[in-house]
């Protein structure tokens, strides 16, 4: 899925919801404020969001407890329409049975993707709790993530679990730099790792 243009796949689904007149529910998953913060600022205008923090990666609980803090903050400042927050568990111990075998892979190999599958698996599951219409996730607004990777789990999760998922690259028409933009103007704590004990710098 890797030379797929994700974004016109995102804009096909975008101009039928606005053709029908629909504006459906959206389990978004963040994995931050900063990265969530263009792509709330985008699709806010289309879906009524739930917002789910799950991120049992995070190290240590302190790093967690402020990025959920900050990820609170943003929100009451944005204020974008029809989203709510919905607080995953912090269940670091599923992480670390997550990634056993593979704690000393490079950034953005097996561990990664491991630990993206996990949260995308979270996100589809707690969308169909929530009944809502669609699951996705900020994640691709990295430029250190692999948005074809990422659209593939999201499409078996899909086929697995019977919940619509909305193929992104949000990363596309500057959305990486949007968010740090936003980030700036919003005051937004933007951490210099991606999360877990083994992606900090030796």
């Amino acid at each position: 899925m890797n030379k797929v243009n994700f974004q016109r796949i995102t804009d096909a689904v975008i101009k039928e919801l606005e053709a029908e007149g629909k504006r459906p529910v959206l389990l978004l998953h963040s994995c931050c404020g900063p990265c969530s913060s263009y792509v709330l600022e985008y699709l806010s205008q289309y879906f009524k969001i739930k917002l789910f923090f799950y991120n049992p990666n995070i190290y240590p609980e302190e790093e967690y407890r402020k990025r959920l803090s900050e990820q609170k903050k943003l929100l009451s400042l944005m204020q974008p329409a029809d989203t709510e927050i919905i607080e995953g568990s912090y269940e670091p111990e599923r992480f670390y049975e997550c990634v056993k075998g593979f704690e000393h892979e490079p950034e953005g190999g097996k561990r990664c993707e491991l630990c993206i599958r996990m949260r995308m698996e979270a996100a589809a599951q707690e969308a169909k709790r929530q009944k809502a219409d669609y699951f996705a996730t900020t994640l691709t607004v990295s430029p250190h993530k692999n948005a074809g990777y990422i659209n593939e789990a999201g499409k078996e999760l899909e086929g697995k679990l019977g919940i619509a998922y909305l193929v992104s690259d949000f990363k596309k028409r500057n959305g990486y730099k949007r968010s740090i933009e936003l980030s700036r103007e919003y005051n937004i704590y933007r951490q210099n790792y991606c999360g877990c004990v083994f992606s900090l710098d030796p």
